[in-house]
């Protein structure tokens, strides 16, 4: 975990030099524009009559004072940008420590809990009101799991077997004006058509064939669910009399500790989510601010830009080149120097962002990978890794664009195992009413789900909440039937 954030911060520190380096290339630009201009001048003054030079040198001169004073608020609000991104680091860090700290901690009451296992579970054994309880959510998770998939199937055969009935539109038409029902309402050359229509199609036979063939999925679905909240129910029973009996064996301080740390880790995933968020605007807003995308430096821009073009000089730079006078060729040949450093620095420019533009992307890529390891609690005391180049020659690949994200956490994934028991001490959520193969509800505590960032890993799509299509992500372990589980599992 320490190396993702390392590597994170690496390219973060990165981007926001590159960043610098564009502001600073476009306020050099700025500067070269005026000196641009003062060039413009001085040629002016050599080339032109008292009266126009006058005129011209005005027209230049209060464009480039705009321009400079325009200039120095774009460089100002870089500075707040940068304060406040520094901000966010610090807030960041801080969250980031104390998560860290929690979950050391949270091992420590884990193994505190993990000692009273055989006394705590010996106790249930001998619990006869423990032992009906399992049997009936036993029972009832079967009767649920059934359901389930009735519902699965005539769900299945609305679709199937509706669609002849939905292709008709002779049909379609009767049963969407409710024909042959209460809500139907119509004229009387309607009503009479419509009941020509309804004799030609069999309307009659067919309605109550689909009308049962459309209602029946959502009162088996109802049911399904029902049953499922049931088995949530005696999930939380179950939880309850495990917590009742832990508490009685002397781990009463160590279950409270660990559940009130579950739900800290889970609020500061919450608050880190907002703050990278904040930060990423924030981070768009600088960028957009230091390549010209603020309003009053481009304005500055256009303003030296519209001075320029418009005062007919470029004329009088081609008679100066034309000419053998020695003042003015020497402005000519500092007026081409400054044209030509122009040329370079936006040269640059274009350099440092699509530099940017590559940076942005494998950060973006590497905050997915990173959310999808706390998401699985991959960054878990208990998790570990048997694959030592993870972090090493495997990271140094994905950063150089030599691997895609998709696969470098299939090799996270691939590598990862848990010691001691079958899975994370800060348990991932499991959703409400959803089937477990005989586990137990889990504590209280889970992640928030992270705002799909745009992109997608080798062809999978991140949906909402994080990701893959076709199943998700695993997480490496869980609950198995048999025993019981607080905070983690003995």
């Amino acid at each position: 975990m320490r190396a993702l954030d390392d590597a994170l911060r690496d390219i973060r520190r990165e981007e926001d030099e590159i960043t610098k380096r564009i502001a600073r290339a476009n306020e050099r630009v700025g500067k070269l524009r005026e000196t641009e201009l003062g060039q413009l001048r001085a040629l002016a003054a050599v080339r032109l009559s008292p009266e126009v030079q006058s005129e011209l040198a005005g027209t230049l001169g209060r464009a480039e004072t705009s321009a400079r004073e325009m200039l120095k608020g774009h460089a100002a609000a870089m500075a707040d940008m940068e304060k406040a991104l520094d901000d966010k680091e610090a807030d960041l860090a801080k969250l980031t420590a104390e998560r860290q700290e929690l979950l050391e901690n949270i091992q420590t009451w884990q193994a505190e809990i993990d000692a009273l296992g055989e006394p705590v579970r010996a106790a249930l054994e001998n619990d006869a009101a423990y032992g009906a309880l399992i049997a009936e959510r036993a029972e009832t998770e079967k009767v649920a799991t059934e359901a389930d998939r009735k519902a699965d199937m005539a769900e299945t055969d609305r679709e199937e077997k509706g669609k002849p009935y939905r292709d008709d539109p002779l049909f379609s038409y009767l049963w969407e004006r409710g024909y042959g029902t209460g809500a139907y309402k119509a004229g009387n050359i309607t009503r009479m058509l419509d009941d020509w229509v309804a004799r030609l199609v069999g309307f009659a036979n067919a309605r109550p064939n689909y009308a049962m063939l459309i209602a029946i999925p959502d009162r088996l679905r109802e049911h399904a669910e029902r049953l499922a909240s049931d088995v949530d129910a005696l999930d939380d029973k179950v939880a309850a009399r495990q917590s009742a009996a832990l508490d009685a064996a002397g781990g009463g301080k160590a279950r409270s500790n660990l559940e009130n740390a579950q739900t800290r880790v889970a609020a500061i995933d919450t608050e880190l989510l907002a703050i990278e968020d904040a930060r990423e605007d924030l981070t768009k807003k600088q960028k957009q601010i230091a390549d010209g995308g603020d309003p009053a430096f481009a304005k500055a821009v256009d303003m030296l830009a519209e001075a320029i073009s418009g005062t007919g000089i470029e004329k009088l730079l081609a008679e100066a080149q034309a000419t053998r006078t020695q003042e003015d060729d020497a402005i000519v040949v500092r007026l081409e120097e400054t044209r030509r450093r122009i040329v370079e620095e936006q040269l640059e420019l274009d350099d440092e962002r699509a530099r940017l533009k590559v940076l942005e992307a494998r950060r973006r890529e590497l905050e997915d990978i990173e959310f999808e390891f706390k998401k699985s609690r991959y960054d878990d005391p208990r998790s570990r890794f048997g694959n030592e180049k993870l972090v090493g020659d495997l990271l140094t690949e994905f950063l150089k664009g030599g691997m895609t994200a998709a696969a470098y956490w299939g090799q996270w994934r691939d590598s990862q195992d848990w010691t001691g028991t079958s899975g994370p001490i800060v348990p991932t959520s499991r959703p409400r009413s959803s089937r477990s193969k005989g586990g137990f509800s889990l504590p209280p505590g889970g992640f928030s789900p992270r705002p799909p960032s745009g992109g997608n890993w080798g062809g999978f799509s991140r949906p909402r909440g994080g990701g893959f299509g076709g199943g998700g992500f695993k997480t490496g372990g869980g609950f198995k039937g048999g025993g019981f589980k607080t905070g983690g599992g003995f």
